[in-house]
């Protein structure tokens, strides 16, 4: 029988690979259930990237899916009737996302493209000049969009090389537990590539899929197509497949659980069914992130993150000049690590703050050890991104008893409520004019990020979030909910904080 203590984890480019705010949610998550034994399926870039985190023992298995580096399986495509079968399933996924109106269901055509690559054999027939020639065929013909652009054969063997690897994990099978039992969860902590390996175990396998979203990732890819090299005809080829793989997931999907409201409207709108939706959200130890405590001598703004474009550290920047303009003794420090890939982005950041004039009061801290001190840097926390899910950085902020300014994203909002100020993303003035607000304000200031504390504590605890993960676990194996709510839904929140769990499954705060 299940047990709903198996369970795979599916991640791309997180978890336990780097750090940052999905891997702290899947270390706590897994920490938090020792009792649950996990398989780590993390999709990387070449495979070789080491593990940044020390899993724990009921990790039982990491596996890394390479999706660039040499190409997996046999090196030969097939031919003869082979091929053609692999042609007339090919043809009809091309359509199932090039065509406006589709005259395939790209669900059915991925799982007969699955076939293949759990047999080693896709790769190679991807690119086979038989698949070429129609994907040119399909693609410039008259009613389908990209038509217009004249795409050119290089654009279709970039497109072929581009969705090669995006269609890597099809080949990935989700391992059944050794001890006997009859099979595990497996848990997708994004849409996309990640769920490739579970749609596949659910369709041949029966084995139940849980979605989890922090960001929605279509929309992440549609930001990210903006800073791509390739020509229209290309983008458009991907963004389409994205986007079909995206609404597949939602509706195979046994249960979504966004870490947000805001992400649940993405969901049904993508196709999710609202009766499999139930948002989870994140959790901090609040023992973890203290009260701050006193504020810092001179006036100061501070950042916690990773600086990466999707964060528009510009933004915040420009808002810093204008804020140092009124107020010149005013301080910025940005604390967190420059991943592998952003180098370019940080050195514009360092030329536009010399643009600006301010680098004399600006500060690139780099990955801080303890996470809380950089709140406790700043008389206020600032959030310049233009996409998250439901952020650790506030979450974590505001439970050191530091208000915030932040843009209004994702579930920006739900996390914030009315214990901090909200402005538009990409609109420096607004951000500018909020900072300076509470900067000149020291009374209402102080008052905003004890409500923040609070909020958490009442809200947002880890404890309440792995929980409910535990619980949907044993739902989605067919077994009763036995678990009790949190002590924290009793008044004395104080009676959970000291219990030992915590000290095992919180962040450390080294995280960044």
């Amino acid at each position: 029988m299940r047990t709903g203590r198996h369970v795979t984890m599916l991640t791309e480019g997180t978890y336990p690979l780097v750090h940052g705010g999905v891997s702290t949610w899947c270390d706590q998550l897994v920490k938090g259930m020792p009792e649950v034994e996990f398989h780590i399926v993390s999709l990387s870039g070449s495979g070789r990237e080491p593990v940044t985190w020390e899993l724990p023992s009921n990790v039982r298995r990491h596996t890394s899916v390479p999706t660039w580096g040499p190409r997996p399986g046999r090196d030969r495509p097939p031919y003869g009737r082979d091929l053609r079968r692999f042609i007339d399933s090919y043809e009809r996924f091309l359509l199932s996302f090039l065509d406006p109106e589709p005259p395939c269901d790209f669900g059915e055509s991925l799982y007969e493209l699955a076939e293949l690559a759990r047999e080693g054999r896709l790769s190679a027939a991807l690119r086979s000049e038989t698949a070429l020639r129609s994907l040119m065929w399909i693609w410039t013909m008259p009613h389908i969009p990209t038509a217009a652009a004249n795409p050119t054969v290089y654009d279709a063997l970039t497109a072929t090389d581009l969705l090669e690897h995006a269609l890597r994990p099809l080949g990935v099978r989700i391992a059944q537990p050794c001890d006997g039992t009859a099979g595990t969860v497996a848990h997708a902590v994004s849409n996309g590539l990640a769920t490739l390996p579970a749609l596949t175990a659910r369709h041949f396998d029966g084995v139940p899929f849980l979605l989890t979203e922090h960001g929605i990732y279509l929309r992440e890819r549609y930001l990210g197509s903006r800073r791509e090299a390739q020509r229209w005809p290309v983008k458009a080829f991907m963004l389409g497949f994205h986007r079909a793989l995206n609404s597949l997931g939602y509706r195979t999907a046994d249960l979504i659980t966004p870490c947000n409201r805001y992400n649940r409207r993405w969901e049904e709108r993508g196709g999710a069914d609202p009766g499999k939706i139930r948002t989870v959200y994140n959790g901090v130890d609040p023992h973890a992130f203290p009260h701050a405590g006193p504020e810092p001598d001179v006036p100061t703004l501070s950042w916690c993150g990773r600086v990466d474009p999707i964060k528009d550290l510009e933004t915040l920047l420009r808002a810093y000049a204008l804020v140092r303009a009124e107020l010149p003794d005013t301080r910025l420090r940005l604390f967190g690590p420059v991943p592998p890939g952003c180098e370019e982005y940080a050195t514009r950041l360092e030329k536009l703050a010399a643009e600006l004039g301010v680098t004399d009061g600006l500060t690139f801290e780099g990955r801080v050890t303890e996470v809380w001190r950089a709140y406790a840097a700043g008389h206020v926390v600032m959030l310049s991104s233009i996409s998250e899910g439901f952020p650790f950085s506030l979450i974590e902020a505001m439970s050191c008893g530091r208000t915030t300014v932040s843009t209004d994203v994702g579930g920006v909002r739900e996390a914030v409520g009315d214990t901090g100020l909200v402005v538009p993303p990409r609109e420096p003035e607004k951000m500018a004019a909020a900072a300076l607000t509470l900067l000149k304000d020291d009374e209402q200031r102080l008052k905003l990020g004890e409500l923040s504390r609070q909020r958490v504590i009442d809200r947002f605890t880890l404890r309440r979030s792995v929980d409910n993960f535990r619980t949907i676990y044993q739902e989605l194996a067919g077994l009763p909910e036995v678990y009790e709510p949190a002590v924290e839904t009793v008044d004395d929140w104080t009676e959970e904080l000291r219990d030992p769990w915590y000290r095992a499954v919180a962040t450390d705060g080294t995280d960044w």
